[in-house]
């Protein structure tokens, strides 16, 4: 069922199931291989791919221009200084190039390694479409339309729209949040002077929550300190990062927001399984939110290259 579902949304976008079927059969196997053996002794490479893989997506389309190294790339924007997990594609890529030499993009390996990544951390598979070939150009600049970590809820929504993506897609597509980290430096101040009338802390942080964020995050302390997104379920991909917002516990003002926005705030009750609400059901959702994510303004075709190493243009 959810084969079928995923390779409907994405009908003529020019990707398709098992498209290196007869070019690169063990293409999957070695992506999920690769992600799985990293996994086990870094398990911070899971969410690291998986905002990779929408970081590269929202700046000129799923192309693997993220990879490309170089003074002035992508991957030097500010957004993207935290980002890990690239030596797990070299790993896949040089595999995948000793076993079909310049057939597999580094954009394939990128959306791959995603759903694998979502799946070492215990979540639902998904059916992923290939065939996207991967961009030459890579700009710092073009990073600047990434959602960030104090937009509205206005903001956010335009910017996923102006990706095809709906406002069930941004709060599906946020729930990724369940797996990974944030820096104190990009939430500490919710926690100190975040009113101008005094010292107080971000209202809409519950009051025993913020204690304890204010002992992992002192006002002068290591901005550098990593908390995870997804309190008492940091590893483990599930809907509790939703039960948080409705708990006043989101770690990021951009992801509290979707509790307070009533246009937001339905999709999170719906995924909390609230009553009389009609049910989302976490795990599937997100595979469909992200078969229409990794389709964005992708390159096929003759558009683009095949490269041989990911990290550079050939």
């Amino acid at each position: 069922m959810l084969l079928a579902m995923a390779g409907s949304l994405v009908e003529g976008q020019g990707t398709r199931l098992g498209f290196y079927s007869r070019s690169c059969p063990r293409v999957e196997s070695i992506v999920r291989s690769a992600v799985q053996s990293h996994f086990r002794s870094d398990p911070t490479v899971a969410p690291g791919l998986l905002r990779m893989h929408f970081h590269d997506c929202f700046v000129n389309g799923c192309d693997a221009s993220i990879l490309i190294d170089g003074a002035g790339t992508e991957k030097t924007a500010p957004p993207n200084l935290l980002l890990r997990g690239y030596e797990v594609i070299d790993d896949a890529k040089t595999q995948l190039e000793a076993a079909c030499p310049g057939v597999v993009s580094c954009a394939d390996i990128l959306a791959l390694a995603a759903r694998d990544s979502v799946v070492v951390s215990g979540g639902a598979s998904w059916s992923v479409q290939t065939g996207r070939r991967d961009g030459t150009a890579s700009q710092a600049s073009d990073a600047a339309n990434l959602p960030g970590f104090r937009d509205s809820v206005d903001v956010q929504k335009q910017k996923f729209a102006a990706k095809g993506l709906n406002t069930q897609d941004l709060v599906t597509l946020v729930g990724g949040h369940t797996i990974g980290t944030s820096a104190c430096q990009f939430f500490r101040y919710r926690l100190y002077n975040f009113t101008t009338t005094g010292n107080g802390a971000d209202p809409s942080i519950a009051p025993a929550f913020v204690s304890q964020l204010q002992a992992l995050c002192p006002q002068n302390g290591d901005g550098s300190r990593r908390i995870g997104l997804d309190t008492g379920s940091v590893n483990r991909f599930d809907n509790s990062f939703f039960a948080n917002l409705r708990d006043g516990k989101g770690i990021l003002e951009s992801d509290q927001r979707l509790w307070t926005d009533a246009s937001t705030k339905n999709f999170v009750q719906r995924f909390l399984g609230i009553r009389g609400l009609l049910g989302l059901t976490f795990n599937i959702e997100f595979g469909r939110s992200m078969v229409k994510m990794s389709n964005i303004e992708v390159k096929t075709g003759t558009v683009g290259e095949i490269r041989k190493v990911c990290s550079k243009v050939n």
